[in-house]
């Protein structure tokens, strides 16, 4: 049985976890070996950059070019010791983000130039490009309300990104939108102002076309 990899995008809080989780139920329940990863993380070494770019102190601040160069060195990691490993073994591999959220913020909302974007896209990931890109689209006010509501740990450090004012994070809407529409047969875009339900029916409607 042959591999199918595919990622969610969207903007803060858009829900890319619990449809992942929902849609990974889903699969196994169907005999399908998945496996789950997120970005940055997925490895050791992602983790410790996710903490840097997320949450650390050491991170704030950091230039643009810093922020691509981390994002592509943790995507390295995965790429190389967890995505196409489980491709080789038939899984189905779903990744919370991926190449398009770096094209997008680091690109498109912090200005670097798309042939660096590239160019670091082919040493990172090479040919290990998602099939399928499922785009949950909400409104930033939305977003932003539905990451109020997120139980965080007593002490728990803030999240760099979702710090950012509304204005960065409606220019990474409108930044996914245009890359969506710019690659048609990879990505497919959901409305994720519906019932979670609603999404999840809609994701494997496109889903169950590559499975």
């Amino acid at each position: 049985m042959r591999g199918v990899f595919i990622s969610f995008e969207g903007g803060e809080g858009c829900g890319k976890s619990t449809q992942i989780r929902r849609l990974a139920k889903r699969l196994q329940s169907m005999g399908r070996k998945v496996v789950q990863t997120r970005e940055p993380g997925g490895t050791d070494l992602g983790e410790a950059i996710r903490h840097l770019l997320k949450h650390s102190p050491a991170g704030h601040g950091m230039c643009a070019e810093s922020e691509m160069l981390l994002f592509s060195a943790a995507r390295a990691e995965l790429v190389r010791k967890v995505i196409r490993p489980a491709l080789a073994e038939g899984a189905v591999v779903l990744s919370d983000r991926f190449h398009d959220s770096t094209t997008v913020y680091q690109g498109i909302v912090r200005g670097i130039d798309p042939r660096l974007v590239a160019s670091a896209h082919r040493m990172a990931v090479g040919d290990c490009v998602p099939q399928l890109t499922l785009l949950l689209v909400l409104p930033v006010a939305e977003g932003r309300q539905r990451m109020m509501r997120r139980v965080r740990p007593v002490g728990g450090e803030a999240d760099r990104f979702e710090a950012e004012p509304d204005e960065f994070h409606g220019k990474v809407l409108l930044g996914f939108l245009q890359l969506a529409k710019s690659e048609p047969r990879r990505f497919k875009v959901v409305d994720a102002r519906r019932s979670i339900a609603e999404v999840e029916a809609a994701v494997w409607e496109y889903v169950k076309h590559v499975v």
